[in-house]
């Protein structure tokens, strides 16, 4: 049976590792928690595209069979910089990445020396705590175009016959600046237009409105700079026109931040 794709926005560092964060993101957590009983069976394996990952000019793919941490975050409890999440890579999915990125006309390069950022490894240690299934990380283009994007997630849709879970890992509100401040409005005005374009509207215009993000209401203030948006772009590229819920939706994650998750199919 064919994956479901996801969305999932990770929240803020290490937020798990820390007890005093466990309040903040209780829906987050249970978010998490509950994707791995939403698929049909275990992933063979998962495919994670981060936010935390940029190449320019193509796409870099995780190559190494033992990937080590990226503790790409500052600031945070001395013990958050300690932390292991020791999943395997996999030769096979990456060469099964590789072949379709290939066969789409898509330029990209292996990293055999990548380790897993916290985009990626802080939601994954919630949903499959015990680090058993190969996780391989796959980066975004850093001129963020939605129309590459999509066509990466095209690409990687015949993964999803295949027993891998693709997931793309961002933010659905990322402004830095305005994050414990004056974000509360235009996160939700972003997140109203997000659910429309995502869940409500018609599906088959839904990768045309994706494209043409900025259009949307307070699109700028959301995101500045598109990187923890662009994974959107991915998964709803690997999932074309098959329906989307949310699965995660908070309007209390920075004290005043509305952020949402996404499933497709």
């Amino acid at each position: 049976m064919k994956m479901p794709v996801y969305f999932i926005s990770h929240g803020g560092g290490p937020w798990p590792y820390m007890p005093e964060a466990r309040q903040m993101y209780a829906l987050l957590t249970r978010s998490l928690q509950e994707i791995p009983g939403q698929l049909s069976r275990k992933p063979a394996a998962i495919l994670m595209v981060s936010a935390h990952w940029e190449a320019d000019g193509g796409f870099l793919l995780m190559s190494n069979p033992k990937p080590p941490m990226l503790y790409d975050y500052y600031g945070f409890p001395e013990h958050t910089y300690t932390i292991q999440y020791p999943a395997p890579g996999s030769a096979a999915l990456t060469e099964r990445t590789a072949q379709l990125l290939q066969e789409a006309g898509l330029p990209y390069a292996l990293d055999a020396q990548r380790g897993f950022d916290h985009g990626a490894f802080v939601p994954m240690a919630v949903m499959y705590p015990d680090a058993d299934i190969p996780l391989v990380q796959l980066s975004i283009e850093t001129h963020f175009s939605p129309q590459l994007h999509i066509a990466l997630g095209r690409a990687l849709a015949p993964l999803r016959d295949e027993g891998i879970l693709i997931i793309g890992s961002g933010l659905s509100y990322h402004n830095l600046r305005e994050i414990r401040s004056t974000g509360a409005v235009p996160s939700a005005q972003f997140d109203a237009w997000l659910q429309q374009a995502i869940v409500q509207g018609p599906v088959e215009q839904r990768l045309e409105q994706l494209e043409n993000w900025e259009n949307a209401p307070a699109a700028r203030r959301a995101h500045p700079r598109e990187d923890h948006l662009v994974p959107l772009m991915v998964a709803a590229g690997a999932a074309e026109n098959d329906p989307a819920v949310c699965v995660y939706h908070d309007t209390g994650t920075f004290a005043n931040i509305t952020a949402s998750s996404f499933r497709f199919g």
